[in-house]
């Protein structure tokens, strides 16, 4: 193709890398990268370690051994013994560098490579270029106070306000208006001491005139064993219980 005549100031050469316009599938478009090796490595899969190998040490010359080196006069078998001294040398030249700003970066696009997903693949129209999305900017969002009081971010300091003298304890205070002694209710000894037993005195209930009491003849004291102990009682009865099962005679 380098042999085609000029088309204009252009000439007619071979295409460094697919050209999209050439094709009608958006095959060269999209690139899935590999699971092997460690160049161009797809970062949703596990990577393996990766070694190599190198050649045999090329063997030592024998002039390559530390010979006879000078010694400054200022060393000792103490370490350095020397004078303070002093060097002026001129300004470093502080060169400033442009940084990108928090816009310049996309969070939002490196979910797939912080967290492992599955490849996805996707099919589209072809774009005449990268779709910028309105992200909004720094003006967009309120920064919190730091100074002050009401603080949300940081802890805030002790704040003071100077206001008039109170008319409270004041020497112009109206004292006729406080509360006297007796305005005050004057609470029972009962409330904050120990109360002493109460007695009252009152007429017989009309419950113990109606009813009917026993009287002395109403009891046996012969057979009273609670107070004083009794001779043992005997009692005859039966031999057999009464929840027996009796022997069943089949009758002639």
């Amino acid at each position: 193709m380098s042999n085609g005549r000029w088309v204009g100031s252009w000439r007619p050469h071979r295409p460094r890398g697919p050209i999209l316009a050439q094709y009608t599938s958006p095959g060269p478009k999209y690139y899935i990268q590999g699971a092997t090796g460690y160049v161009s490595h797809i970062p949703t899969k596990r990577k393996a370690p990766a070694y190599s190998m190198h050649g045999s040490r090329p063997p030592l010359s024998k002039e390559c051994s530390p010979g006879p080196y000078p010694v400054q006069s200022s060393m000792s078998n103490r370490g350095r013994k020397s004078a303070p001294a002093y060097t002026m040398a001129g300004r470093p030249r502080v060169r400033v560098e442009i940084t990108p700003g928090p816009a310049s970066y996309s969070p939002e696009k490196s979910r797939k490579i912080i967290y492992k997903s599955a490849p996805v693949h996707s099919m589209a129209f072809r774009t005449h270029g990268a779709k910028v999305d309105s992200t909004p900017g720094p003006n967009t969002y309120m920064i919190p106070e730091v100074l002050g009081p009401h603080t949300v971010a940081t802890t805030a300091s002790p704040s003071y306000s100077m206001i008039g003298k109170s008319k409270r304890g004041c020497f112009h205070e109206d004292l006729h208006k406080t509360p006297g002694p007796a305005a005050y209710h004057k609470p029972p000894i009962e409330v904050y001491k120990k109360r002493a037993p109460k007695y009252t005195m009152a007429t017989q209930s009309k419950a113990l005139r109606t009813e009917k009491t026993p009287g002395p003849l109403d009891y046996v004291v012969g057979k009273v064993s609670l107070v004083k102990s009794c001779a043992p009682v005997v009692s005859f009865g039966i031999r057999h219980s009464d929840y027996t099962t009796p022997v069943i005679v089949d009758a002639y």
